[in-house]
């Protein structure tokens, strides 16, 4: 099973200053949001200072027709560590999740909704996990029975079993966008609209180490929720049927020897 070393093969460590590539992107879909960018982002770098770690903040912004560009704009002049993106149209939330994973320089690629629901403090919790997988993901399945109404659980339940009985996984907390993922994982990942809720599976075809850990759900304080009932199960069953294909379909041929030069070392640990 292929994994992704960042120094030793399985293990990550923390940049020891802010100069050079930053070690951490922390990607962010948009779509009107104005209320909860500022305070997101100021979270966000508490965070990562606190922890010592070089950091960039890449937000894109799906077309939103509130001041949240006009917002971001203001962001990315007042600091060099946030760049903002605009799409020309609505495109949804796995486009802009993809432009920011392809504009990410950082080693490890931090993805989560704008919305302050994630909770930029659990951070260290993705990080210490970094050292046995891949992909960390979040799941509010424990935070959500205390604070959600019983309509929004049962609609999250539904569907994550739903898609987990078709799909053949185990995944709790599919619709979570917080997520920590080294960067080379997402170099083979082929984008279709849908696919931020199918990132673990994904990964998993791939040949990836993916992992779940627990985390808060923040009371959303400004704006509007996306997701009901309906987007939560039913707009994604063709995007389901589709990874269900390629759980049955897709492999990752492995190699037990190698005789021969003209191999890199990269190249060996990839086929091996």
């Amino acid at each position: 099973m292929p994994h992704v070393g960042l120094g030793r093969p399985g293990r990550w460590k923390p940049a020891q200053s802010m100069t050079g590539a930053p070690e951490l992107s922390f990607v962010i879909p948009c779509y009107n949001e104005s209320g909860n960018l500022r305070p997101l982002v100021e979270r966000i770098r508490a965070t990562a200072r606190a922890a010592g770690l070089a950091y960039e903040i890449i937000i894109t912004d799906d077309c939103s027709t509130d001041d949240s560009w006009a917002i971001l704009k203001n962001l990315a002049q007042e600091a060099a560590d946030l760049r903002a993106q605009r799409f020309a149209t609505n495109l949804g939330q796995s486009a802009a999740l993809w432009a920011g994973m392809k504009a990410a320089r950082g080693r490890v690629v931090v993805t989560l909704d704008a919305d302050l629901q994630n909770d930029p403090a659990d951070l260290p919790k993705f990080l210490a996990q970094l050292n046995a997988y891949d992909c960390v993901c979040g799941s509010r399945v424990e935070a959500r029975r205390a604070g959600d109404s019983w309509v929004r659980v049962l609609s999250s339940r539904v569907a994550n079993a739903v898609r987990n009985w078709l799909s053949g996984e185990t995944i709790t907390d599919s619709g979570c966008n917080f997520r920590a993922i080294k960067r080379a994982c997402l170099d083979d990942l082929k984008f279709f609209n849908g696919m931020h809720r199918f990132l673990p599976t994904l990964l998993k075809i791939e040949g990836y180490r993916v992992t779940e850990i627990p985390i808060t759900n923040q009371p959303r304080l400004a704006g509007q929720s996306k997701y009901g009932v309906w987007n939560r199960l039913f707009t994604s069953w063709n995007d389901l049927m589709a990874v269900r294909w390629m759980k049955k379909r897709m492999f990752k041929p492995a190699v037990a020897e190698i005789a021969g030069g003209g191999f890199s070392p990269e190249q060996k640990a990839t086929l091996q």
